[in-house]
This record gives structure tokens, C-alpha cells and sequence, in this order.
């Protein structure tokens, strides 16, 4: 739909021989939307968004002025928006869902009588596949292709699938297995910071915006792209041409003075900054960086910083356009007229800050001298519990004992076969991996020099220690091999086991079998150390309870240590060759050492090489034969691609809301419950119900893969829900794991066969938690499995954004307790809740954000209960999507009638 433009705000501008047109900002401000000029950068970016795509119906003349309000209120509008990213991002753990849904899609739209190629991505997607390589070869020169051969022979299936819908799907592209992580190669290649697109006769410019279905999409915000991480489910409505709806956001300004001080990382800068912002309270908001000290921040530094939003718990954390912008999209091999566009673009929108910038007005401000940062860590559970390296060790033995429940003095266990011994603290795990780091060469090279200082002296890891480098990008390589730093880090076992995103997901693969046996018979608390952005329990390895985020130099040093238990900064490290004692300090380099090196090994030749044939793929991707046309062919026998049911006898109309009768409990949980915790993800346990099922089908335990790897099979991924090792059901308190009790028998049973007995039974489920549920990466299947297993409303004291959002896209109503949580209801898990309020057949009908009551039936003393909750369905469409049974059918439905 053309644009309205009722401020007549359209204007050309010329760079270079082009002209583009884009709509003005300080013409907006001219017609009458007084002050905008003094909104925060990440808020002209919306406000551009909506002038653009004003049509009088999703966008109106009075959203525009609902923005221009924000600078009086700071914030405080509510006021729901219409936001419509540029494109979409995907990793394949995400992105195979996606194309899966898309794909029946095509097959729902036959069957109502439609025309299949109605659906297809309207938008630009890219997915990347970077999620799929385990570790299952480490510390040899042919672990990177032993590792790729293994990933092609898991995931086939995946990749012929994804191949199809490739060459099925206008805007769909696929960047191959063993390229590097999404939001790197989005930041290195993908990503141009201005967007333009081709409007008749005119080329429009405008501000590069994505969503992406990795909650780490933020990362590219350093690049002075808006985005951040959707479900699934919101992304593949966004790839259909519809708006994503949001909250006008209260913007928090962090402001940045100083620079970093010789010896600390950007590790260590956004450690500090996430734990600061954490504290603060951000869900929900954007964080906008401003100040002197944004300066001294490479983009790589940039990116650091606002790739790790979920973990403070923004919606982004988001840098505007500078010269450090210009010189990255320059160094990084982008056209000339871009870069040119670029900076003009941004100068004209009042998108560019430098020293002379007036601050915006923010809802509000936080501050860090950037000077004052010091060498940290995080860990041993999430990413927000900063501890600083000089009490690392004494935190750990304090959390030992509290946390792990261990006495301190527990004896070492000896490992078979071997000459060496291991105990809680061992650092079995040392991997640098993860977008968060490997983007930022200044610490991969601070790395390599440690080994380098290492080999020097003699040092050697510990032989109980994992190690593993997986670099985000192909370049890493280029310029760590230029150097001489990689062969520095072979010669310590930190080889490259492939390019993507490894221990930081879970797939840092098996450790030796016979330390395996040893932590888990003498229930070892075994310690990870990783240059990931996420360390919750359960998530690197089920061997390692403990595990750090750490820079990759520290990642190298723990590795030579061997133990959380040694104090880095007090004892040594190990001994050199003639036995003296060797510290930290006399194997960390000096930020001179690190900058020459990367100013002569970093190039941009090496970037515009490595993405010149970025969708080629190797020989293995080339090989793979591509069938079937615009509907594909499913395999009833694969176990990995599987038709989704979430269209089965789907009419023109949908089926009327009714209210929640009578339901059983299937979990209560606590606080701080994941997606992880909730999402199937990681290794698949032969016993557990997703096991059982792949035997079922003649699977072998040694191919079972990975969760993530499975996510196009809805079988797989509704057994995994709730069935993390360490999440803790408070129907069952005295077990770990994914377990319930089935009522009125009182039988004990994992949560899928519950589940699947309580739908015999016609019984709807509701699930009871705590605050920040949902806390994680956007993951849609922990939305998609909940709705499989026949949940229809979760209750929660608080909730992570884009679980919520994914809830409602899936038709889960989320409720959220108007006074105390459920610790005061005194719940068993034996009652029996109805909530009324749903149905359409009510008087009043069900408005967003609306009170409720909730009934719950004591049986065991006939009792009844009675409290309120707030429907968190926050806004009209996201109300339109729960009565149409969720995003995909509405948009479906839409399609089908146009």
C-alpha cells in the first residue's frame, strides 16, 4: 500500500551522480511534529519507519504524533505501533521451523482453494546455517573437516529441505553450513546500515532495520541497525508483509565516558554493562549508547556491547551512525556509493552523532567510565553475575558449597586410563566461540598472543581440558593465520572445529568418554569456561554444572590452569620450561601488541574475498540434489522434516474462543524459567520421551544429533518441551528434570505423557510460574511445543518479551498475577483452575491487557480460590492473532480471502 504521507515530508537526495528520495525527518519536524529533533536516534529510526509506511489504516497520522509525544513524556506513551522491518534474519536452528510452517503453508492454501504461491516471503530473508556443527572432533589439524563431515551426515535431511526452499521462495536466501555465525556475517556483509528499495521510477532510501529469529539479532545494532530477536512465529509474519505490532519503548540512555584501561577486554566492557543494565530494570526497553566514550569504541567493541541484550534484558542496545560506522562499512569491503549514502543519509536525518551531537532526551540516563572496567567474568549460571577476576576462585568455592551443594574438600577422582586425576572446579570446557567475541578481532588476537607467550614458555593445557576455537567468521581465519597467531593456538589444541555457533548453544559436543564416567560417578561439579553470551544451567554440556563467560584470552588461560579454583591474578598459571613459576601478567599482552597486529593483519581484501560467492557453499552443499516444486514433497519416514499439524481441518473461519473449564496444572515453576528451560535444546537422552521416539523409528543413539538440529519435527520437539535435566517442577520438587504428576491418579510421568494422557482425558492445561518467564533466546518452539502439549494459558508473575509475544502467536493466552505470585496460593498441583472471560460469547468481550479472574478448586477440601490477573495480550492485533488461533492462521486466512 502506497504511502499516505500526510505531512508531505517526501524529499530527494543527491550523493554522488544518484538521487534517492527518502522521507525527511526534519521536514516531519517542520509540519508540525515539534521537537523530534531531540528524540533518541533508535527512536527517529520508528518514527522514520512510520512516516514511510503511513497508509491510513495500520499506520495513521496519529501514530506520528503518539512518537512526537514522547519527548514531553519521556517515554511514558501508551500507544501501540506498527512496526515494519526491512528484512529478516535466521539462524537454521530457528530458521528450519520457519520454512517448515512455509512450507505447509503452501499445502493449508491449496486445501482452502488458494493459490500456493500466495505464499512467499514478501520481505527479504537470509538464513544462515551456523547452529548445526558440534564439536565432536577438537584439538587435532583435522577437526574442522572431520566435524563438517558429521554435520552434513546428521543434517542432511535439513539441508535438502532447506536447499528446496531456497529455489521455492522468492526473497529467501540460504548462506551454507561452514560460512560463519548470522549475526557476524550480518555485521561483515549482510547488514548496510541504509537500506534502499526500488519504488517505480525512484530508488527509496531509508534506515537498514531487521528482526531476526535469534534473540542475538540485536548484535547488528552496533552497526546503527535497529533490530532485535522475534519468534519464529512473529518472524514469519514479518517475511509475509505484516507489521509487527509494539509499544511505543522507553528508551534508556547509557552514557559512556573514558576509555578501556590497559589489560581489560571488550569482554570485560560489556560483562560490566549487562550486569549495570540488568540491575537497572530494561525489559521491555531500548538502550541507547551516547557520550565521549562511544568514541573509543570500535564497531567491533560496539557490537560486543549490543549483541549481549537479551542478557541485560533490553529489546536493544543500539549505537547511532558515526565515523567509526563509515570506516567499518569501508574496512569491511562494502560498495563505495553505500558508504557514501551512508553518511549522507544519516547527516540529513539527524541520524549522526559526533563530538558536537546534542544529547537526546532519554527516559533515563545510566553511566560508565569506561576506564573503570576491570578484567570479569560470569558465571557460574547467567550471564548477569559478574564476578571479577581477582575473586573469581573464592567466589567459586562460595558457590561450591552454597550453590552446588559440595563440600569443599571432596576428594579428585581418578580418570581411566589416564595418569591424571579430576575435581569440582576442573575446567573440563575452554571454547572460544559465540558471535559475542569472535566479531571483535582485538580479543581473538589477544588470544592468540597468549598462546603464543604460552608456547614460548613452555606451557601446556591441562590434559582433562576440552578446547575448541570456532570463529564466527571465515576472515577470522584469514587474519589469525596472517598473523602466525593460529598455528600459535593449534600448538595449545584451540584448532578450528568449524565455523558457527558451538559450545554457546549446547553443541559443544561429548567429553572423553572416560572423564565423562569420572564427574558423573563421583557427581564432579566439572566448570566450563567459554566466550559465549549465554551460560544457563543445563545448556553448554550435561556433564558441566558450572560454567563462565569469559574473554577469549581468559578462555586460553583457564585452559592452561585447568581449575576455577586457582586465582588467576595471585597464582601461577603453570611453570616454563626450566620450572619456574608463570603468572598471568607474563603471558597477557599489551593493547600496543594486539593494535599492531591487527592493523596490519586485518584487511579489507580479506572480507571482500570470503564474501564474493557467500551463497556458494562448499563441495558437500554443491552435492546435494534439489527436488520438488512449489509445494514440497514430505518424507512420512524422515525425523527431521515433518508436516506440522497446526493446520488440520482448518475452514475460512475460525473456531470461536471459548473459556478455560476445569483444566489441570501441568508445571508449576520459579523464577527465572528460560526458554532453555522450557525449549527442547541440547542432547537427546535415550529415555526421555524424544528418545524413545527416535528409537521408535529406528534412529540410533549415536544419530540421535541435537534438539535444535530436530526443531523441523514437531514429534521431537513437543516431547522436549519442559524436559530440560535442571528445570524443577514444583509438583515433583524431590525430582530434577522434566516430570509431573498426573491427576486425580497421583501417578508421577514425564511432562509429554501427562500431557498427551490429560488430552485424552479432554482436559485443558495451564502452567503456573514465577517472574521473568521466559527469560532467553527467542525461541518459538518453546511457545510451539507448550501449545502442542494442549496449554492453553500459562500464569506468570512477569514475562521476557518475545516469549510472551510467541505465546499469543501460538494461541496460549499469558496471564500475569495482579498481586502475589503463586507461592501464596499454596498450590499442590492437584487443583483444578478455570478461568472465565475468554469466550466470545461474553458480554464484555475480551479487551487487551484486561482483568481477569482465575477459579482454582481445592479437591482435597473441596475449597475454592479466587484471584486476578492481567491478560497479557497487549495490544489489538495481537488479540486479532489469538481469536484467528494464532499468527499463522491469521495471516493464512488473509491470504487465502485476498
Amino acid at each position: 500500500m502506497p504511502s499516505v504521507d500526510s505531512l508531505s515530508t517526501r524529499r530527494d537526495l543527491t550523493v554522488g551522480r544518484k538521487k534517492y528520495a527518502f522521507y525527511s525527518l526534519p521536514a516531519a519536524e517542520e509540519a508540525g511534529l515539534t521537537g523530534i529533533a531531540r528524540l533518541p536516534r533508535s527512536m527517529k529510526v520508528l518514527l522514520e519507519n512510520l512516516l514511510r509506511n503511513e497508509d491510513g489504516v495500520s499506520v495513521t497520522e496519529a501514530d506520528l504524533k503518539a512518537v512526537a509525544a514522547w519527548i514531553d513524556n519521556k517515554g511514558a506513551v501508551e500507544h501501540e505501533i506498527a512496526f515494519r522491518p526491512a528484512r529478516v534474519l535466521m539462524q537454521d536452528f530457528t530458521g528450519v521451523p520457519a520454512v517448515v510452517d512455509l512450507a505447509a503453508m503452501r499445502d493449508a492454501m491449496t486445501a482452502l482453494g488458494g493459490d500456493p504461491a500466495k505464499i512467499n516471503p514478501l520481505n527479504p530473508v537470509d538464513l544462515v546455517i551456523d547452529h548445526s556443527v558440534m564439536v565432536d572432533h577438537f584439538g587435532t589439524p583435522g577437526a574442522f573437516e572431520a566435524n563438517v563431515e558429521r554435520e552434513y551426515e546428521r543434517n542432511i535431511e535439513r539441508y535438502r529441505f532447506l536447499r528446496w526452499g531456497s529455489s521455492a521462495f522468492n526473497n529467501f536466501r540460504v548462506v551454507p553450513p561452514g560460512t560463519g555465525i548470522c549475526h557476524q556475517v550480518n555485521l561483515e556483509h549482510l547488514a548496510q546500515t541504509v537500506w534502499t528499495a526500488a519504488e517505480g521510477k525512484a530508488t527509496v532510501a531509508y534506515p537498514d532495520t531487521v528482526v531476526g529469529t535469534d534473540s542475538h539479532t540485536t548484535m547488528i545494532n552496533g552497526l546503527a541497525v535497529l533490530g532485535w530477536g522475534v519468534g519464529g512465529i512473529e518472524a514469519e509474519a514479518a517475511m509475509l508483509g505484516q507489521p509487527i505490532p509494539m509499544l511505543i519503548p522507553e528508551v534508556i540512555g547509557f552514557r559512556l565516558t573514558g576509555k578501556l584501561p590497559e589489560g581489560a577486554t571488550a569482554t570485560d566492557l560489556v560483562l560490566t554493562v549487562t550486569q549495570m543494565l540488568r540491575k537497572k530494570g530494561v525489559v521491555g526497553k531500548f538502550v541507547e549508547f551516547f557520550g565521549p566514550g562511544v568514541s573509543a569504541l570500535t564497531i567491533e567493541d560496539q557490537a560486543t556491547i549490543a549483541n549481549m541484550a537479551p542478557e541485560y534484558g533490553a529489546t536493544c542496545g543500539f549505537f547511532p551512525v558515526s565515523q567509526a560506522t563509515i570506516d567499518y562499512l569501508t574496512a569491511t569491503g562494502r560498495e563505495k556509493a553505500r558508504v557514501q549514502l551512508v553518511e549522507a543519509y544519516a547527516k540529513a536525518q539527524g541520524l549522526w552523532i559526533d563530538e558536537t551531537s546534542e544529547d537526546p532526551i532519554f527516559t533515563d540516563v545510566l553511566e560508565l567510565d569506561v576506564s573503570t572496567v576491570v578484567p570479569s567474568l560470569a558465571g557460574p549460571k547467567r550471564p548477569q553475575d559478574r564476578v571479577l577476576l581477582t575473586s573469581a576462585a573464592a567466589e567459586f568455592e562460595t558457590a561450591l558449597t552454597d550453590t552446588f551443594q559440595r563440600p569443599a574438600d571432596a576428594a579428585r577422582a581418578a580418570v581411566e586410563g589416564e595418569s591424571f586425576d579430576v575435581g569440582d572446579g576442573d575446567v573440563v570446557i575452554a571454547a572460544i566461540t559465540s558471535c559475542t567475541n569472535t566479531s571483535n578481532p582485538s580479543v581473538l588476537i589477544a588470544a592468540g598472543l597468549v598462546a603464543r607467550k604460552a608456547n614460548a614458555l613452555g606451557l601446556k593445557v591441562k590434559p582433562w581440558v576440552k578446547t575448541s576455537l570456532a570463529p564466527g567468521s571465515q576472515v577470522v581465519t584469514d587474519y589469525l593465520t596472517d598473523a602466525g597467531l593460529q598455528a600459535d593456538l593449534d600448538a595449545l589444541g584451540f584448532n578450528l572445529v568449524g565455523y558457527g555457533c558451538t559450545t554457546c548453544i549446547g553443541n559443544s559436543g561429548p567429553l572423553p568418554e572416560n572423564i565423562s564416567k569420572a564427574v558423573n560417578e563421583n557427581d564432579l561439579v566439572a566448570v566450563s569456561v567459554l566466550s559465549g553470551n549465554r551460560n544457563f544451567e543445563g545448556r553448554v554440556n550435561p556433564d558441566v554444572r558450572a560454567n563462565y563467560l569469559a574473554s577469549p584470552p581468559l578462555v586460553v588461560a583457564y585452559a592452561l590452569a585447568g581449575s576455577m579454583r586457582i586465582d588467576l591474578t595471585t597464582q601461577p598459571i603453570g611453570q616454563d620450561k626450566t620450572g619456574k613459576d608463570v603468572f598471568l601478567k607474563d603471558i597477557w599482552p599489551t593493547s600496543a601488541e594486539i593494535a599492531a597486529i591487527q592493523k596490519k593483519s586485518v584487511t579489507p581484501k580479506m572480507f571482500a574475498k570470503r564474501y564474493a560467492d557467500v551463497f556458494k557453499g562448499d563441495r558437500h552443499w554443491q552435492a546435494i540434489e534439489v527436488t520438488g516444486g512449489q509445494t514440497y514433497g514430505w518424507d512420512d519416514a524422515s525425523t527431521y522434516v515433518r508436516n506440522p499439524p497446526y493446520f488440520e481441518g482448518m475452514s475460512m473461519e475460525p473456531a470461536p474462543i471459548v473459556d478455560i473449564v476445569e483444566a489441570r496444572i501441568l508445571g508449576i515453576f520459579g523464577d527465572s524459567i528460560t526458554t532453555d528451560h522450557i525449549s527442547p535444546a541440547g542432547s537427546i537422552k535415550t529415555a526421555s520421551p524424544a528418545g524413545k521416539y527416535l528409537t521408535g523409528h529406528g534412529v540410533e543413539p549415536l544419530d540421535f544429533n541435537s534438539y535444535g538440529a530436530r526443531r523441523g519435527n514437531h514429534e521431537v520437539m513437543m516431547r522436549g518441551t519442559f524436559a530440560n535435566i535442571r528445570i524443577r517442577n514444583k509438583i515433583t520438587p524431590e525430582i530434577e528434570g522434566g516430570v509431573t504428576k498426573h491427576f486425580p491418579s497421583g501417578e508421577t510421568m514425564s511432562i509429554y505423557d501427562a500431557a498427551m494422557r490429560y488430552q485424552s482425558e479432554g482436559r485443558p492445561l495451564v502452567v503456573f510460574a514465577g517472574k521473568e518467564y521466559g527469560t532467553g533466546s527467542s525461541r518459538d518452539w518453546a511457545a510451539k511445543g507448550t501449545r502442542l502439549l494442549g496449554v492453553r494459558a500459562v500464569i506468570a508473575e512477569s514475562y521476557e518479551r518475545i516469549h510472551r509475544s510467541n505465546l499469543v502467536g501460538m494461541g496460549v493466552v499469558p496471564l500475569q498475577f495482579k498481586a502475589e505470585g503463586w507461592t501464596k496460593l499454596g498450590l499442590t498441583g492437584d487443583e483444578i483452575v478455570t478461568i472465565r472471560g475468554l469466550s466470545d460469547a461474553n458480554i464484555g468481550k475480551l479487551k487487551p491487557r484486561q482483568e481477569l479472574f482465575v477459579e482454582l478448586f481445592r479437591p482435597a477440601d473441596g475449597k475454592m480460590a479466587r484471584f486476578p490477573v492481567r491478560c497479557r495480550i497487549d495490544t489489538e492485533t495481537e488479540m486479532e492473532y489469538f481469536k484467528a488461533g494464532g499468527v499463522m492462521p491469521f495471516v493464512l486466512r488473509n491470504l487465502a480471502r485476498g
